[in-house]
């Protein structure tokens, strides 16, 4: 029987794995890395941005408040005033539970995975709206590039941070291009503004000993594909049924993988239950085969929003596995 890590690698290297890899079981992420304030069910936080999160009781997530008077970035024309970049936190202290954590990771079964959040288009809209901040890349396109380029410096100095106190071997890193039926903005436009930003980021994550770069982003990205494995992304987490992932793997299976088409709306509800589960499993394994792709919740982390669902989900991969190899 193959390691986990082995069975990952057989998987999106198109060899020959013995299972499913089964959701997050690769990934052993370091969240006590300081990367800075979130929110929780029922809070309201400031964080080191000046950005206003509220995560409503009930809601099943946290997002920026923005109306005028919690926008942080009023006017793009303004940004190098209204925009304070925090410092990356470099003392001792407060890297020294994310290094302990490391340590205690058996590497040769599972990735040192570093998690890292919101990316460079999550930035900009959490600091000027969603609205603001797709009119300025239509508007204001040198400013636009000037705040991504200041974002892109920033997460740079943060990866500095990362590789030198945990030394992961993954990277587990959020930005949501889209919602379920498009992305937010053209191939055309992703490509100017956000390629370049992301394949210095990568790129300096795979020069200095990442072995694999995850990227989560639970929407319709069936169009950006090409970018994504140009900037180095090893596995897209997150692919929605929407886009059509036995296609995509057809197309690009041996360039990069991908880990969902279980859409955690259809499974991960109030009212779930394991024959909803069971026929979704079965359906996105069937489809999508073994090679090139890895049957996930489209959630971001390895959780669900309802108590029991993706513990049972893993359950119904199991199974599939012994049905399937």
């Amino acid at each position: 029987m193959l390691s986990i890590k082995q069975n990952l690698l057989e998987t999106i290297k198109g060899g020959n794995p013995d299972r499913f890899v089964n959701q997050y079981e690769f990934m052993d992420i370091v969240m006590e890395c300081p990367m800075g304030m979130m929110a929780g069910p029922g809070q309201t936080i400031v964080n080191e941005w000046g950005i206003t999160f509220t995560w409503p009781e009930g809601q099943l997530g946290g997002f920026p408040v923005h109306d005028e008077d919690h926008k942080v970035l009023k006017d793009i024309t303004k940004w190098k005033e209204q925009v304070k970049i925090p410092p990356i936190v470099t003392d001792d202290a407060a890297w020294a539970a994310a290094e302990e954590r490391a340590k205690s990771i058996d590497r040769n079964e599972k990735y040192v995975t570093a998690f890292v959040a919101p990316g460079i288009f999550e930035m900009t809209h959490h600091l000027m709206s969603m609205e603001d901040a797709l009119m300025g890349l239509y508007e204001e396109p040198e400013l636009m590039h000037e705040l991504i380029d200041a974002l892109t410096e920033r997460e740079l100095a943060y990866a500095k941070e990362v590789i030198k106190r945990i030394n992961p071997e993954a990277i587990f890193h959020h930005d949501d291009w889209g919602s379920q039926k498009s992305s937010f903005v053209s191939p055309e436009m992703f490509e100017e503004f956000f390629l370049p930003a992301y394949k210095r980021i990568y790129g300096f994550y795979k020069e200095n000993g990442v072995e694999l770069i995850i990227h989560h982003s639970d929407s319709y990205g069936a169009n950006l594909v090409d970018y994504m494995i140009e900037m180095g992304i090893d596995i897209w987490q997150g692919v929605m049924t929407t886009n059509d992932t036995p296609e995509l793997i057809k197309k690009y299976g041996g360039q990069i993988s991908f880990m969902g088409d279980l859409d955690s709306g259809v499974i991960d509800f109030p009212e779930w239950n394991r024959e909803i589960i069971d026929m979704e499993v079965e359906r996105a394994c069937t489809s999508c085969g073994k090679n090139y792709f890895i049957p996930c919740l489209t959630q971001g982390l390895g959780f669900s929003s309802f108590p029991g669902v993706y513990d049972e989900t893993s359950k119904s991969i199991d199974e599939m596995s012994k049905k399937m190899f």
